[in-house]
């Protein structure tokens, strides 16, 4: 299966990934006689790929990558980059080859040490393939440290070098970035794509891979979870029941409490299967006998401090991707109830709760549904802001009440 088959609805994307891929070839070709290439080519050193969650950022960044390192035989016969089947695109796709960095963070940014290692490795040459391609995956976490110690390796990079950045928006990259990067857009995927990607390659029940892509609106990861996923489908229904329970304060600071609890308990699920592993393997490295017990040799405090300050930082990451991730569903039931108030026929997102859909839409008028919708949103640029989350959702829950 070629890695273009990945990138679901972005047929535009992908044409122009597989022209630059081609391009590259002649480049590396061309170097390799000690030519020049005869056209313009459309390979470029630094690209920027924008778009809204679950539209396949990423997703593209790896296809392209897989591409550039694409060693299938078919190539001397004309065949396209990309085939999805050598050991250059199988490497890349899986993580393992050794001239393709994939970066993503578990953390809240991407600080200048982490910066300084990536392109220390950027101007390495390609040990067995034809690029050094780094993906940074979460361009929009740099902090801005680390996008100038970025820039000064997009402004000068090495030769057989490629840049791959991921961000949601032009508007999450510095300026000077963005501008030497070549930028493609995509955008979410149909519903219809969803589903049908969903069937082939996950083997879902064509209902329920409707249902997670109608509910999702083409969130292909978020789509994907719920169709796969009990506790995910559980969580969900919990939170779509919120609108509901916000009739006095004290219902508006129990819904808080609990959306909140169960945020924190979820990163405390994560934390528990990641961070005992961690600790013990850097127990070990430092010398310290097996077991929790063990007694550490002198001079390694501050290392498992640093391991233990990264760990908390993990967790408050992933308690607030939770937060959001409820906030998202939401926006996305006052959405559906907006379009219920205003008769507009779009399709609605969350038909299984359709009747608190009506029940809400009967109750309020379009007016007050938009400033629900307004308080979500401060809500979630509250957490952007470090508030507390606690506070946050509480003063959110209030809003949905007063409407």
């Amino acid at each position: 299966m070629p890695v273009w088959d990945d990138l679901v609805g972005q047929e535009r994307v992908q044409a122009q990934l597989a022209a630059a891929a081609r391009d590259a070839d002649a480049l590396v070709t061309a170097d390799a006689e000690g030519t020049e290439s005869a056209t313009a080519s459309k390979m470029t050193h630094a690209w920027l790929f924008t778009g809204p969650p679950g539209s396949g950022r990423s997703t593209a960044a790896r296809a392209f990558a897989a591409a550039l390192q694409c060693t299938s035989p078919d190539r001397a016969l004309g065949g396209e980059p990309g085939c999805g089947f050598c050991d250059g695109c199988h490497t890349t796709v899986v993580g393992t080859h050794s001239d393709v960095e994939i970066v993503r963070t578990d953390l809240l940014s991407i600080g200048v040490k982490d910066t300084r290692d990536l392109v220390r490795r950027a101007q390495l040459s390609p040990a067995v393939g034809r690029w050094q391609v780094i993906v940074l995956e979460d361009a929009d976490r740099l902090t801005e440290g680390a996008g100038n110690v970025l820039l000064k390796a997009v402004e000068e990079p090495a030769p057989r070098t490629v840049w791959l950045l991921c961000a949601p928006s032009l508007e999450d990259v510095l300026p000077t970035i963005r501008s030497r990067c070549r930028h493609l857009t995509l955008r979410t995927p149909s519903v219809a794509a969803v589903a049908d990607v969903l069937v082939r390659r996950d083997g879902i029940e064509p209902a329920a891979a409707a249902a997670a892509a109608r509910a999702t609106q083409g969130h292909i990861g978020r789509a994907r979870r719920l169709a796969t996923d009990e506790r995910a489908r559980s969580r969900r229904a919990a939170v779509l029941k919120l609108p509901l329970r916000v009739d006095d304060v004290g219902a508006c600071l129990k819904a808080a409490q609990e959306l909140v609890d169960a945020a924190a308990e979820d990163a405390k699920q994560v934390a528990e299967e990641v961070d005992v592993k961690e600790t013990e393997e850097l127990r070990a490295a430092m010398g310290a006998a097996a077991g929790t017990g063990g007694r550490m040799p002198r001079g390694t405090a501050g290392v498992m401090k640093d391991l233990e300050d990264r760990q908390k930082r993990r967790r408050t990451r992933t308690q607030r991707d939770t937060l959001d991730l409820a906030l998202t569903d939401l926006i996305g039931f006052y959405r559906d109830v907006l379009a219920l108030q205003l008769g507009s026929g779009l399709a609605i997102a969350n038909e299984e709760v359709r009747p608190d859909l009506d029940r809400v839409a009967r109750a309020s008028g379009p007016e007050r549904t938009l400033r629900r919708i307004e308080g979500i949103i401060a809500c979630r640029e509250a957490l952007d802001r470090n508030v507390s989350p606690l506070l946050a959702v509480e003063a959110m829950t209030m809003a949905l009440r007063a409407g």
